[in-house]
């Protein structure tokens, strides 16, 4: 028997990013992934990884017939897999389990959608992993479905105004969801409270003609990454802030990798004082493949690092302790993790002239910021310079922009 993992495409809902590889609980205790065995391959099944115990293991979850290639999988905090189904319509849910030699399958109902329309799509796992939700796009208007943890199946939790896409939560309770909404030609970040009756704020506008998403949000320090095309209209970059914070965006020059597709996919966790030396993974999409890129906001390059063997690729998460855990699947070893151990942060004394706690060397005024220098970059594997080798005169000026609107304080509850 062989497996091997989908290989992972643009998702159109999440703001065009790459697919990850599987889904990894909040916690990080288990992971999901739809994988495939027989001897034409053909044969798609779940599978279940636990990561939290000395080695990972895999636990195959196979109903009683194949499922189609587009089944969406995730991971529950109980060790169980939620499966969403697409048949004619209807986005049909159920927890999948392990009964011995067998696979246990408990149906949790459907819900309904126009054939003709974007669908239902899974939300990032909730931390806690009681509950999951869905988002449900139309052309005026998004749905918000719970269809795990509820008491009587998939139950409509609000409906928002505009065409949502993305999905980041915000706090450990699984209150706060971040989502990306499209009104009037243009995309913000909002937040939509999950004991409020899905009662929705502005999150993030950091100029009034400019598309703002949330990529990534890190709970304990309240680091934010975001894609926003304010400092490049027309064109997309990332930059980072945080939550609750006074200082504006900042977009460093380093992030900025010619003819690749940067997209983060996890945050170290446990920085609660400290969110500029939180350590961020970086997947890295060039014409020569996919790779790491390690990042900290305190440090102005990205460190390039080859993806191990098998990588599950844009799948992975940190320890407290900065190390890096990416789930791998190789035909000698179909169930494995690569640890890699972030480069600590430099010391302040020996950061770049100009650096300060947030990247300035003082608090800014209004509208304006120290220079954000680019220091020179890792050669990236690809062969290309890395971030800082495209500017031969040293310092690039790039004036980061400050948020007009991002209630966040208020938003983040303990």
């Amino acid at each position: 028997m062989t497996a091997c993992a989908i290989e992972p495409a643009a998702d159109p809902g999440n703001g065009g990013a790459p697919q990850a590889g599987c889904s990894i609980t909040a916690e990080g205790a288990y992971a999901a992934r739809l994988t495939r065995s027989g001897e034409d391959g053909e044969a798609w099944y779940p599978e279940r990884w636990t990561l939290d115990g000395p080695e990972p293991y895999a636990v195959p979850l196979p109903g009683n017939q194949p499922e189609e290639p587009g089944t969406g999988v995730q991971p529950m905090g109980d060790g169980r897999v939620l499966v969403h189904r697409v048949a004619a319509g209807r986005h049909v849910f159920a927890l999948l389990y392990p009964t011995g030699p067998g696979t246990g399958e408990l149906p949790l109902g459907a819900v309904e959608c126009p054939a003709d329309g974007p669908g239902l799509r899974l939300l990032p796992p909730v931390p806690g992993g009681e509950r999951a939700y869905a988002l449900a796009a139309g052309p005026r208007s998004t749905v918000l479905w719970q269809v795990a943890g509820g008491a009587f199946g998939p139950e409509r939790v609000a409906e928002i105004p505009g065409r949502c896409s993305g999905g980041v939560w915000l706090d450990r309770a699984g209150r706060m969801l971040a989502v990306d909404r499209e009104t009037g030609g243009r995309t913000k970040a909002v937040v939509v409270d999950l004991e409020r009756d899905g009662e929705v704020s502005p999150l993030l506008q950091i100029a009034p003609d400019s598309d703002d998403r949330l990529l990534l949000a890190d709970p304990d320090s309240g680091l934010v990454l975001i894609g926003s095309d304010a400092p490049s209209p027309g064109r997309e970059r990332i930059g980072w802030g945080v939550l609750g914070s006074t200082l504006p965006v900042r977009f460093p020059e380093c992030l900025r990798l010619p003819d690749c597709v940067v997209t983060p996919f996890a945050v170290q966790p446990g920085q609660v004082l400290t969110p500029e030396r939180c350590a961020v993974a970086l997947r890295v999409d060039g014409s020569f493949g996919s790779w790491v890129g390690v990042w900290r906001p305190a440090e102005r390059q990205v460190r390039h690092l080859p993806a191990p063997e098998g990588w599950l690729t844009g799948a992975g998460l940190w320890t407290p302790d900065g190390e890096l855990r990416l789930p791998c699947s190789t035909p000698r070893s179909p169930c494995g993790v690569a640890r890699l151990i972030a480069p600590e942060p430099r010391e302040s004394g020996a950061r770049d002239a100009g650096d300060g706690p947030f990247g300035d060397a003082e608090a800014p005024a209004e509208g304006e910021t120290a220079a954000d220098r680019t220091v020179a970059g890792e050669t990236a594997p690809d062969g290309t310079g890395g971030p800082g080798a495209a500017d031969p005169s040293g310092a690039v000026r790039s004036r980061p922009v400050p948020l007009q609107e991002a209630p966040l304080a208020r938003l983040v509850t303990k």
